[in-house]
C-alpha cells in the first residue's frame, strides 16, 4: 500500500533533494544550529560515506535561507530569524587527482562559476587571487559575509598517496588557493572543512590558527552517521519492515542491526553510531549485506600495510594515543591513525588518566570486509576462493567431518603460490588467523583464557573445537598445549561436545601435516 512506501535517499547527498523528494532524513538540524551559532571556522573528520556531503549540503541550504526545507525539523523550532548569506562550496571528490592539472582545472571551474555570479577583476590572475577577489566583491554585493564550505579537503592528497612528488604539488598548489583565508576574516561568516584526514596531518590550512577540529568532541560526535537513539525512534518503522521480511521480531532485527552496522566511536564519550551508508542500504534492500564494502577498499590503505610490515592479528584490539592521531600522512610508519580515520577501525574504549585509547573493528560488516580485502594480499588467491573454502570449513564442521575439514585445509594452503619472503611463521599464522576470521560469528580467533590464548575456537550448535596450530612441531605439543594451558575448560560445562584438535604446519610442503583429534 502507498501508505506503507519509504523512500530512502539512496545514492543522494543533497539536502533539498532529500527534502523535496520526500526521503527518510535523521534530523541533524539541532546539531547544525548549535554549529552555525558557536564559533565560525570548523574542520571534521569522518570516513568515506558517512554523510559528510550531506552535512555540507544542509549547511549550503540553511545559510541560503531555505526556510521551507527544513519544516518539521529542529531547525525550523530554533531559528528566529532567517538570513540568506553567499555560499562557496568546494567539492574535492568531484574528480580523480592523477596530475597537477587535474586540481587545476577543478580550481578554475568554481572560480568561472563564483565569476559568473559576483564578476571578475582583470588583475586577478591567479587561483589565490581570483578566490580573494570573489570573496570580498561577494560580501561588498550582498552586504553579508561569505560562507566558505569545503568538502573532501584531502581527496587530491589521498589519489596521490602513492606519488610523493605529485602529492606534494597537490599539497603546495592548495596551499597557496587557501592562503587567502587567513587575511579575510571580516568577510566570512562561516567556514567549514571536511574530509577523512585529520586536520593536523597536513598544512594546507596551516595559517588557519583558529580553525577548531570538531572531529573528536563529545558534543558534535553525532554529526555524521546515525546514533542508535535516532534508529530507534525517528527510523522505527523501517525496522518493523526489515523484521517481517527477514523473518524476525523487531527485537531481532535491532540486535542484527547492531551487530552488522553499529559500534562507530568518534571521541571518548561518544553515543553508539551505526554506518549511515550501510545501514539505510539495509532498510532499504531488507537485506544484511556488506554495502560499505562493495564500493571497495582504498589500495593505498592495503599498500601502508603492506609497506609497513603490520601484524593485522593485532586490528581486534590495539591502544593508540593522541599523539598517534597526529602522525603525518607525508611519512606513514603507523597505519594505525590511517586505519581509524578511513573508518576501519574505531574507539571502543577511552582511559582519560592516560588519555589513551582502545581501538577495534567497529563491527561485523568492517571485520568481514576487511578480512576478505586482506586475504589474497597474503594467499594470492581469488576473494571467491578464499570465501568458498571458509564457508566449505564450517559446513564440513557442522556434518561433524573433521578429517575433511582439515583436508580442505591442507590442499587449500597447498594451492599458495610458492614465495620465498613468505615462508615464515608469522606469515602462515596471519593466513590461519584471517581465514577463521572469515568464517564469521562461528569463530573466535586466539581466545584468551587465565592462562594463555587458544590459536582458534569454533562454536556450532552442538559441538565447540578449540583449534591450536604448531609451526614445524607436533600435534601432540599442540594438543599437550591445549591441555595444560586449559583452552577448553570454559567450554565444557554448556552440555555442547568439546572436540580439541592439536594441528602441526610444516614449512617445507608449506601446508599442514599431521594432526591429531580428541573428543
Amino acid at each position: 500500500m502507498l501508505e506503507d512506501y519509504i523512500r530512502y535517499p539512496i545514492g543522494l547527498q543533497n539536502f533539498e533533494q532529500i527534502r523535496t523528494l520526500d526521503c527518510v532524513y535523521v534530523d541533524k538540524t539541532e546539531l547544525v544550529y548549535r554549529l552555525t551559532h558557536t564559533d565560525r571556522v570548523y574542520f571534521l573528520s569522518r570516513p568515506r560515506r558517512f554523510g559528510k556531503s550531506l552535512l555540507i549540503s544542509t549547511l549550503e541550504a540553511y545559510f541560503q535561507g531555505k526556510k521551507e526545507l527544513f519544516s518539521g525539523l529542529a531547525m525550523e523550532r530554533l531559528e528566529q530569524e532567517w538570513e540568506s548569506y553567499p555560499v562557496l562550496h568546494i567539492d574535492f571528490s568531484l574528480t580523480k587527482y592523477t596530475e597537477l592539472f587535474d586540481l587545476q582545472e577543478q580550481l578554475d571551474l568554481f572560480l568561472s562559476q563564483w565569476e559568473e555570479t559576483f564578476g571578475k577583476n582583470a588583475s586577478e590572475q591567479t587561483p589565490a587571487a581570483r578566490f580573494q577577489g570573489i570573496i570580498t566583491r561577494a560580501h561588498q554585493q550582498t552586504g553579508k559575509q561569505v560562507v566558505v564550505l569545503i568538502d573532501e579537503y584531502d581527496a587530491p592528497l589521498l589519489d596521490s598517496n602513492s606519488d610523493s612528488a605529485l602529492q606534494q604539488q597537490l599539497r603546495n598548489e592548495m596551499r597557496k588557493f587557501f592562503s587567502p583565508l587567513k587575511g579575510l576574516g571580516q568577510h566570512l561568516r562561516f567556514l567549514f572543512i571536511t574530509g577523512i584526514s585529520k586536520f593536523s596531518q597536513l598544512s594546507i590550512f596551516s595559517e588557519l590558527n583558529n580553525l577548531k577540529n570538531i572531529s573528536m568532541r563529545d558534543d558534535f560526535s553525532a554529526l555524521c552517521g546515525i546514533t542508535e537513539q535516532e534508529l530507534l525512534t525517528q527510523l522505527k518503522p523501517s525496522i518493523e519492515r526489515m523484521a517481517a521480511a527477514n523473518g524476525e521480531t523487531y527485537e531481532e532485527a535491532c540486535a542484527h542491526l547492531k551487530h552488522q552496522y553499529d559500534g562507530y566511536h568518534f571521541s571518548g564519550n561518544c553515543p553508539d553510531i551505526y554506518n549511515p551508508f550501510s545501514l539505510l542500504n539495509a532498510l532499504d534492500a531488507k537485506e544484511y549485506k556488506n554495502f560499505w564494502f562493495s564500493t571497495g577498499t582504498p589500495t593505498f590503505l592495503l599498500d601502508i600495510l603492506r609497506r609497513t610490515h603490520f601484524d593485522v592479528r593485532s586490528l581486534d584490539g590495539i591502544d593508540a594515543t593522541n599523539e598517534q592521531f597526529d602522525a603525518p600522512t607525508e611519512q606513514i610508519t603507523d597505519p594505525i591513525p590511517v586505519l581509524y580515520q578511513s573508518g576501519y577501525l574505531t574507539i571502543k574504549e577511552y582511559d582519560p588518566l592516560f588519555r589513551s585509547y582502545r581501538l577495534a573493528y567497529p563491527n561485523s560488516e568492517v571485520r568481514y570486509g576487511f578480512t576478505e580485502s586482506l586475504l589474497p594480499h597474503y594467499t594470492h588467491c581469488f576473494p571467491r576462493e578464499n570465501t568458498f573454502y571458509a564457508v566449505s570449513f564450517i559446513k564440513d564442521l557442522m556434518k561433524g567431518d573433521i578429517e575433511s575439514c582439515l583436508e580442505r585445509t591442507r590442499s587449500f594452503f597447498a594451492s599458495i603460490p610458492y614465495d620465498l619472503e613468505n615462508k615464515n611463521e608469522k606469515h602462515y599464522q596471519t593466513i590461519f588467523y584471517l581465514l577463521f576470521r572469515l568464517m564469521g560469528q562461528y569463530v573466535e580467533t586466539e581466545v584468551k583464557s587465565a592462562t594463555g590464548c587458544a590459536d582458534a575456537v569454533v562454536k556450532l550448535q552442538d559441538a565447540v573445537y578449540v583449534f591450536e596450530f604448531k609451526f614445524d612441531g607436533t600435534p601432540e605439543e599442540a594438543l599437550a598445549q591445549i591441555e595444560s594451558r586449559q583452552y577448553a575448560l570454559p567450554y565444557e560445562a554448556d552440555g555442547r561436545k568439546v572436540v580439541k584438535v592439536g594441528v602441526n604446519f610444516d614449512s617445507e610442503t608449506r601446508t599442514i601435516g599431521e594432526w591429531k583429534i580428541v573428543q
